[in-house]
């Protein structure tokens, strides 16, 4: 055991050593190549994602005669397809962007980008789908992701939002503003709520004898705070403010989805995705897999991914915590194993 840890104390101190050394070349490069990274836009067609992915497992599991005769069928098919298809009405376009979100709504940037490309192309007979993960964070960051949503419907798109592990708080903010709602079974939906909590260090600060000065112009420019005495009048304006909050996001949530009894959803308390229908929070009980490959009989299915061009120092640091946690996870072997030696 002691040669163990001899060895993993070495290993560790080469390691932070290690860090250390690209922190610093890291701040050396980076002084000198400080400029904004652009990005582009990659779009994938699905349907031919799909039929690609379709091609390779006959291949792997079909007998050799069965496929090639399997693969003419289908080009005869399509062959036929294209000549009854009448030249003047192609298929409707089905849009799809992803939104993975965080407590500040941080691809709100990547976004509007994508939308404003989308609406630059569409046409009255096209739809867009959102497949969209996000628990909720601040209110302000989730209000701007649910206006650049709202641009979708000025834009007279059909637009279905997809849920298949949780749209809640600031996320159901953005779903309801879609003209449908599908989630999957278990998806997690509703929190229609407002929350504010911090600690408060202030008796700690007392113990140790330090004194915490905070200065304002206006008498609530501040309210409770984590490191001075909070009054029950400056906990009680916070209360008003959540609660004001928590009146304009019902508003929001009833303005698009009038038919909702908002008193009995917005009671902060969230749902499964089955219970959310019986509530009239979603639409329809289906994962966003069902619904995209049902859509490729009918649309042109593309999927749009904005891809940020990392610069130098964004590299380093994602190799960095590559890194990190490879160490981490190799050290958590190392222990597990000595349990069983």
């Amino acid at each position: 055991m002691s040669e163990f840890l001899f060895s993993y104390g070495l290993f560790i101190a080469k390691v932070v050593t290690v860090l250390i050394a690209l922190v610093f070349a890291m701040a050396i490069i980076a002084s000198g190549r400080n400029k904004e990274q652009g990005g582009s836009l990659k779009v994938t067609n699905l349907n031919n994602k799909h039929k690609e992915l379709q091609s390779r497992l006959k291949q792997s599991v079909m007998d050799k005669r069965d496929f090639k005769k399997a693969a003419k069928d289908e080009a005869k098919e399509l062959k036929k397809a294209a000549k009854s298809k009448s030249p003047d009405k192609p298929k409707p376009k089905l849009f799809v962007l992803e939104f993975d979100g965080d407590i500040k709504a941080s691809e709100v940037e990547t976004l509007r980008d994508e939308i404003t490309a989308m609406l630059s192309v569409a046409e009255p007979q096209d739809e867009v789908l959102l497949k969209l993960d996000n628990s909720g964070g601040m209110v302000h960051e989730h209000g701007l992701a649910a206006s650049q949503l709202q641009r979708i419907k000025d834009a007279k798109l059909h637009f279905t939002v997809a849920v298949d592990k949780v749209a809640a708080s600031g996320g159901y903010m953005m779903a309801c503003v879609a003209d449908k709602i599908v989630a999957a079974p278990f998806a997690i939906i509703g929190s229609i709520g407002v929350l504010a909590q911090l600690p408060n260090f202030n008796r700690l600060l007392d113990k140790a004898g330090i004194d915490f000065e905070q200065h304002t112009a206006g008498e609530f420019k501040r309210t409770v705070t984590m490191f001075g005495k909070n009054s029950d009048k400056e906990r009680e304006k916070l209360r008003t403010e959540l609660q004001e909050t928590h009146t304009l996001f019902r508003q929001f949530v009833s303005d698009h989805r009038p038919k909702l009894e908002i008193d009995k959803v917005a009671t902060g308390e969230h749902w499964y995705g089955v219970q959310a229908l019986g509530l009239g929070l979603v639409d329809e009980i289906k994962t966003s897999d069902e619904l995209l490959v049902s859509a490729q009989q009918v649309y042109d299915v593309y999927l749009l991914e904005m891809e940020q061009k990392k610069n130098l120092q964004d590299r380093i640091l994602g190799g960095m915590a590559s890194f990190a946690a490879k160490v981490a996870d190799r050290v958590a072997e190392q222990q597990q194993a000595s349990h069983y030696k």
